[in-house]
Order: C-alpha cells, then sequence, then structure tokens
C-alpha cells in the first residue's frame, strides 16, 4: 500500500509555496520523494532549506503569477532543471475584504488574475509536458468559498468558484490524457490570509464555534491530502473537489 503513495521521482511545482499552506504540502510532497519547484513574489529559502533537509532537491523561482507571461519560463526551467513536470499546485492566491457595494475594479481584477486567470493557464502549460507522457497530476487550492457565498470577499467567493469549475472543465477533457485534475478546498485555516478573521474576537469564536473538530486548520492538515492527489493512491479520482475543513460544512 506505501508504494502508491510513493513520489519518488516525481516533479512538482507549488505556487505561493514561500510559507503557509503552499509550504505545507510542498513540505508534505518532499516527505513522499518529490523534488520541487518552489514558486513565490519572494524567495522561497526556508521552504527550500525544509525540502533539502528531506534529502530532496528544491529549486526556488521568484515570479509575479498576477500576469500570466511568466509561467511559460517558470515550465520552462522546471524542464531544463529536471526534464518535465509530474505535479503542479496552484496554490497562489490573494484576498481582499471590502464590502461589496464598495468593492473596486482594480480589487476585482487582481483577485481574479491570480486567484482564477493564472490558475487556468499555468494548468494549460504544465498540461501540455504531461501530455506527452500521458501523465500528470494538477491540484488546485480552492476554498469554502466555492460553494458558500462568503462575507465582503465578493472576488475571493467569484474566484475560487471559477477554481471548482475550471478543475472540473479540465478534468473533462485531460483525464483522457492521463492527466488527474482534483481540487482541495480548504477550511478556516491558521495563516496570513485569515490573521484578519482571527484577530477579531467575536468572529473568531463565530468561526471556531461552527468547526466540529474544534479548532482552526494548519499547513500541515494539507499535507497528506496534497501526498494523495500527487500519488497514484488518485489514479481514478478526477474533477473531485475535496473539501479538508474539521467538519465546517457537515453544520
Amino acid at each position: 500500500m506505501k508504494s502508491i503513495f510513493d513520489l519518488s521521482d516525481r516533479i512538482a511545482i507549488v505556487t505561493g509555496g514561500c510559507r503557509g499552506l503552499g509550504q505545507g504540502m510542498a513540505v508534505g510532497l518532499a516527505e513522499a520523494g518529490a523534488d520541487l519547484v518552489l514558486v513565490d513574489r519572494q524567495e522561497a529559502n526556508e521552504s527550500a532549506d525544509m525540502v533539502r533537509s528531506l534529502g530532496r532537491k528544491a529549486l526556488t523561482l521568484t515570479a509575479d503569477l498576477s500576469t500570466i507571461g511568466v509561467i511559460p519560463s517558470i515550465v520552462q526551467k522546471t524542464i531544463e532543471t529536471f526534464g518535465k513536470v509530474d505535479i503542479l499546485v496552484n496554490n497562489a492566491g490573494i484576498i481582499r475584504r471590502t464590502p461589496a457595494i464598495d468593492f473596486s475594479e482594480r480589487d476585482w481584477d487582481e483577485v481574479m488574475a491570480i486567484n482564477a486567470k493564472t490558475v487556468f493557464f499555468f494548468s494549460q502549460a504544465v498540461a501540455r509536458d504531461m501530455m506527452k507522457r500521458k501523465y500528470g497530476k494538477i491540484i488546485n487550492i480552492a476554498s469554502l468559498l466555492s460553494f458558500q457565498g462568503g462575507i465582503i470577499v465578493p472576488s475571493y467567493a467569484a474566484s475560487k468558484g471559477a477554481v471548482a469549475q475550471v478543475t472540473k472543465a479540465l478534468a473533462n477533457e485531460w483525464a483522457q490524457h492521463g492527466i488527474n485534475t482534483n481540487a482541495i478546498a480548504p477550511g478556516y485555516m491558521a495563516t496570513d490570509n485569515t490573521k484578519a478573521l482571527r484577530e477579531d474576537p467575536a468572529r473568531a469564536k463565530a468561526i471556531l464555534d461552527r468547526i466540529p473538530a474544534g479548532r482552526w486548520g494548519t499547513p500541515k492538515d494539507l499535507a497528506g491530502v496534497a501526498v494523495f492527489l500527487a500519488s497514484s493512491a488518485s489514479d481514478y479520482v478526477n474533477g473531485h473537489v475535496l473539501v479538508a475543513d474539521g467538519g465546517w460544512l457537515a453544520r
């Protein structure tokens, strides 16, 4: 059974791999045997050191993923360095909190660009390499707001709804080419994105009271989920949005 979760000799790109959920998933993939390409707006040196401490290789690339123009060079550099791309984790994302009545076009466009547009075109770029070998695992990071509307985050909710739908659309087209396209929908996680919520006593209590597990999630909580979707254990899983939320949606 252990062999179906083995990622030895697999090459994984993780966007937003500098910290938080990206770092947690990257380390999990490395623990399972994968070598990593860590993409972020700043050097992911800490994550790279963690990967290397596990005996795996790590390449760090700095890029602004608000524009899709950087994607071809990232994929090319990965292939030049490691020869292929086996796994893509589309984790990079941003959030803007403003009531819908006051929400600006700029905030709308910036969130949609990184959270939705880049996810599609990064997936497209790696799929071209994956199709040559009839193998690939694409893991998009959705959200509870792929299912719910949220509060004062209209563009984030729209973008994560798009992530869930594009995951299904790509699975429909690419499963026949040996590419599994799935998504993870994290619940309320203790990361920079939820800092404002956790610092609001009333909001933090309301959230925690609804989570059956009784705690906020951590980056480590996504490590095993990412390994499952990146490994042979999920070879017959296509177009699925796997929720890791401590039971939030069950309430």
